[in-house]
Parts: C-alpha cells; structure tokens; sequence
C-alpha cells in the first residue's frame, strides 16, 4: 500500500504516488533554479508544467489512474534533466536539441497576414510564407478555388497556442532545454520590439 497525493498541473487534477510527487517535486525545483536570474521564469515554469500535464494525461487510463515513480522517470527523460541544458539562462548560449520528432502542421499566429495558414505551411514546408501567399493569390486568380483552400485549411488546421505547438510546429523536441531559450528569445525579440517602436 502506497500513499497517493493529489497535484495540480496546468489546471488537472492526478493522483500521484508520494514517491513519484517528491521526485516531480525535486525535478521542478531544480529546473525553476536554473533559470532563477532568468526575466521570463514564470512563463517557461509554466509551459513546463503544461507539457508534463500533457505528458501525464497520456500515461492515465481508467484502468490506471495513478502517475507512478516509474511514470515521472520517463517524463523527466523526454523533458530533459535541467543540468543537461547547455549555456546559462543569461547568455542564452543553447540551442535548440535536434529534431528528434516529425514537424506538425500548425497554424502560425506569430506570422500571420489573416489565419496563419501560410506561416504555418512556410514553417512546415522550410519555405518562405511569402511564396505561399504568392501561390494563394494565383491559384485564387487564376482557378477561383484558392479563398476556398485556405479557408478550409483556416478551419482544419489548428492554431500553434502553446510553447508545445509552436515547438512541435519547428519539428523540435518539447523538452525543458527547448522550452527554456524558446521563451528566452521569445522574450528577447519582445523587448527589441518594445524598445525600437519607443525610439
């Protein structure tokens, strides 16, 4: 008989077994130390925690409803050990972990023009999404179907939301280290951005 907690992970309720809570726990804590000096450390806890809500949603079924030792091992696997990411989270030295999983067709709200749809494909395809919307434009001049196309795409294809997708949408592996200078350039390109429209 083993003594079960009850955690909250991105707004989900699982069942834990103490031992597997404490290593979560230690996990955690040692990836919310590496990027303590770190500006966006709540935002990149928070992605975090989402993917391994994500990941837990996965490894419960009805017939087992517990998240075990054994299940926080292999989660902390695939995120990666915090002392494996290269750099420090000042200089934002690292880079992305090889592609380890195929890329998925997102939506892209970072560069979108009206739906993302283009971006999304430019990024899928390693095209620019300005060639895309050439492709568009044509197709929707010269054979009248190209408005429908993206339409449908704008309905089928879902939108790159989370830190997850947005990796996912890059073929990159969802893992603290990605996670991590993901959100660091996210921010950086914010603060350029802010800083040249005050110029």
């Amino acid at each position: 008989m083993k003594k079960t907690l009850t955690v909250n992970l991105a707004n989900q309720v699982f069942h834990i077994d103490e031992d597997a809570y404490l290593r979560l726990k230690e996990y955690l804590d040692r990836i919310e130390s590496h990027f303590s000096n770190s500006e966006e450390r709540k935002d990149i806890m928070t992605d975090i925690e989402i993917r391994i809500a994500e990941l837990f949603s996965e490894k419960t079924t009805p017939d087992k409803e517990v998240i075990t030792i054994q299940d926080v091992e292999q989660i902390t696997k695939i995120m990666g050990d915090p002392v494996e990411i290269g750099g420090s989270a000042e200089t934002g030295s690292e880079t992305f972990t090889n592609h380890t999983k195929p890329q998925r067709l997102y939506r892209d709200p970072d560069n979108r023009v009206l739906g993302g749809v283009c971006g999304g494909m430019g990024i899928y395809l390693g095209i620019d999404p300005l060639i895309i919307r050439i492709i568009f434009l044509v197709v929707f001049f010269g054979f009248g179907i190209g408005l429908l196309i993206y339409i449908i795409m704008w309905i089928v294809v879902p939108e790159a939301v989370t830190t997850a997708q947005k990796l996912e949408m890059r073929g990159d592996s969802v893992n603290a280290s990605n996670i991590g200078k993901f959100m660091r350039d996210e921010f950086e390109s914010v603060k350029k951005n802010f800083h040249g429209k005050r110029k």
